[in-house]
């Protein structure tokens, strides 16, 4: 066997040993004891990624029980990246798969561990707001609004933002979740729950270009309220100037 084959046939059969612990054949030359400590690192290191990653769900498990986990996914998932700040996504990808598998996982876990996901991927995200040609003192009621692309809608079965070590339902209520996911200005990451008028509302904000706030409202109610379009018309404009108090709109088109 050529030397690059053979190293790379002993670093993948290292990696076997540490991915799991019941197994007893080790790679030659290695001691029981030394590869006890490289996969106490290992599981350790993880562990914690995990555990700062999903704060939420970390509460929901005993310390064995969360400890199996963490094992189980060392042990049966192939992660497609070696960079740290992706081992949520990657958790997240596990998560999928034990659905599709048909694991009894409780049945909000996957969209609690996408919420907490989220989080981090909207901190992490690298767009920039003073990087937006915006009019940050602009009317986003008499002119083009400019939604920030680190306002995030994000819709579940579960309420998730309320789920923790004392709620956790059985069953999805009656009517969804929509969340507005925000970085602010101060690059502070916070949520609002939202109905679902407010969601049609960003999303038509989103492909706007040129129509006032104003008329994207009235666009928007004249579909879906035309009975009451008139009298839901300054509340339509009041979520715009809300949007833009937390920053999810930064602002308008500059003139």
């Amino acid at each position: 066997m050529p030397r690059t084959a053979e190293l790379h046939a002993l670093q993948r059969d290292f990696a076997a040993c540490i991915r799991d612990p019941a197994r007893d054949e080790l790679p030659p030359g290695v001691a029981s004891r030394r590869m006890q400590v490289y996969r106490e690192l290992f599981f350790n290191n993880v562990e914690g990624l995990l555990s700062s990653n999903f704060p939420v769900i970390r509460t929901l498990y005993a310390e064995a029980d969360w400890n199996a986990l963490v094992a189980a996914f060392l042990h049966d998932h192939r992660a497609q990246t070696p960079l740290f700040p992706e081992i949520g996504r990657e958790f997240l990808r596990w998560l999928e798969q034990r659905r599709e598998d048909g694991r009894d996982d409780a049945p909000f876990l996957l969209e609690l561990a996408h919420y907490e996901w989220a989080e981090l991927a909207l901190a992490l995200d690298e767009h920039e707001i003073a990087a937006i040609a915006h009019d940050v003192d602009g009317d986003v009621v008499s002119h083009v609004p400019v939604l920030s692309p680190l306002a995030w809608v994000l819709g579940y079965r579960f309420p998730v933002q309320r789920i923790g070590a004392d709620f956790r339902p059985a069953e999805a209520p009656a009517e969804p979740t929509l969340l507005l996911l925000i970085r602010d200005r101060r690059d502070e990451v916070s949520f609002l729950e939202i109905n679902a008028l407010t969601a049609a509302l960003i999303e038509r904000l989103q492909a706007n270009t040129q129509a006032s706030g104003a008329d994207v409202v009235a666009a928007l109610l004249a579909e879906v309220a035309p009975a009451n379009a008139a009298a839901l018309q300054s509340a339509g404009e009041a979520i715009l100037r809300d949007l833009q108090a937390r920053d999810a709109l930064l602002g308008t088109q500059p003139t």
